[in-house]
């Protein structure tokens, strides 16, 4: 294999070990499957979360659904 068709390495998102990104992994990019469903696990338990705005709660849709409804601008106003 000539330098050029080297894999490219990188480190596992959960525990920093350097894996080779190629298509026989199946874990990519983690380097196992145990790897793999802990990283899940976070993002179902809320330990890792996108920064942004919090997400409408289901009373606050319905709310402004019956507003749009009814024609009335956020403000109030008809």
């Amino acid at each position: 294999m000539s330098e050029s068709q080297r894999p490219l390495h990188v480190a596992c998102p959960q525990c920093r070990k350097k894996v080779a990104w190629r298509e026989d992994n199946p874990y990519r990019p983690f380097c196992s499957q145990r790897c793999r469903l802990l990283d899940l696990g976070a993002w179902a338990d809320g330990s890792h979360r996108i920064a942004g705005e919090p997400a409408m709660d289901e009373t606050e849709i319905d709310e402004m659904i019956l507003r749009a409804e009814r024609g009335l601008q956020d403000d109030g106003q008809e």
